[in-house]
């Protein structure tokens, strides 16, 4: 009874010896002691986040340390550059220059008599009563001098301004004398006008592939006149005016386009443009207050000069004079200048 009282007894106090383990584990060993960390005194930053761009490698950049604990760090030398060899370092060796802007001719325009002039913008087509489905020619010029005017349908010009025609056999060119005067009115002759659905439409509205233009109205000045100095010029001398245009459609019905004009002076061929800007340096009654007609760039003087290609008339000739040293942008369109012409538009003495 001994035996099995004490074997009963061991094993209960195996029992509560496994339960106390399981509820309180063995605490952990003792930890090591470290050495103590001494404090220091500096704390090192990398650079500001906006650095410049392009630094001078021969005059390294020592950037502002970060205030820390009442102290400073020494200045750091910046980090070399490593770059392939074949190709430049990133950074330029010397302060980045702008380069020099190219130089801008400037020229002064020569004066050219003009006898015969056609306006381009009065140049349309009228439906010819008489012919029903023809069309006339019609526009206003000014002559200083007596001479001839004739239309052509799809001409081809040729050496000294000579138009050619490539289809006579349909249309055959029609020339009618004028006076001297200004303002004039002109009419084509009534059936002579061009009948449209003579011709493919692609002919009418382009220009062909030789150069062939579907309108061409050429004003001559009277070989008879004789110039300022008395003597009768010859034929070959003639002064001419021709306009080229080219038929578009709208809504259905054609009209008259220019292309280009070109003035024959003295057997020197000259084409005509449009200069934007000297309708309002010549016109007399508008207010001298009025900036419209002054230099864009110095606002006081007179605009007399046109810049090329573009042709805006926008500087005096002093500005011009700078500015072709300086840019080679218009100031209006801010296009390329390839030269600068300076004219006179002020009344002739």
């Amino acid at each position: 009874m001994g035996n099995i009282s004490s074997s009963h007894s061991s094993g209960h106090r195996r029992r509560i010896s496994a339960g106390s383990r399981r509820n309180h584990p063995p605490p952990p060993p003792p930890l090591t002691p470290q050495p103590e960390i001494a404090a220091h005194h500096f704390a090192y930053s990398g650079p500001p986040p906006y650095a410049p761009q392009y630094p001078n490698p021969s005059h390294p950049v020592h950037y502002p340390p970060y205030h820390y604990n009442g102290y400073f760090p020494p200045p750091q030398p910046p980090p070399p550059h490593h770059h392939h060899p074949h190709y430049p370092p990133p950074y330029p060796c010397g302060p980045v220059m702008a380069p020099p802007a190219p130089y801008v001719e400037h020229q002064r325009a020569v004066t050219i008599r003009n006898d015969v002039n056609i306006k381009k913008e009065t140049l349309r087509i009228e439906p010819d009563e008489e012919n029903e489905g023809r069309f006339l020619v019609c526009f206003t010029f000014d002559a200083t001098v007596s001479g001839s005017m004739t239309i052509f349908f799809f001409a081809k010009e040729g050496e000294g301004c000579n138009l050619t025609p490539t289809k006579e056999n349909h249309l055959a060119p029609v020339t009618v004398d004028f006076e001297e005067g200004l303002g004039q009115k002109f009419r084509q002759q009534a059936g002579t006008g061009i009948d449209f659905s003579m011709f493919e439409e692609s002919e009418l509205l382009k220009v062909g592939d030789m150069d062939i233009y579907p309108l061409a109205v050429k004003a001559v000045a009277s070989p008879s006149n004789t110039d300022e100095s008395g003597e009768t010029p010859t034929p070959g001398n003639t002064n001419s005016q021709t306009t080229q245009a080219v038929f578009e459609k709208d809504k259905g019905e054609f009209r008259v386009k220019v292309i280009k004009q070109i003035l024959l002076v003295n057997g020197v061929r000259y084409e005509l443009q449009e200069i934007y800007g000297i309708g309002n340096s010549m016109e007399s009654d508008v207010d001298e207050n009025d900036q419209g007609k002054d230099c864009v760039i110095c606002l006081s003087e007179p605009r007399d000069t046109i810049v090329h290609p573009c042709r805006h008339m926008c500087m005096c000739n002093g500005c011009a004079k700078v500015l072709r040293f300086q840019t080679n942008r218009c100031p209006i369109c801010r296009q390329p200048v390839e030269r600068l012409l300076e004219i006179k538009v002020g009344p002739e003495e």
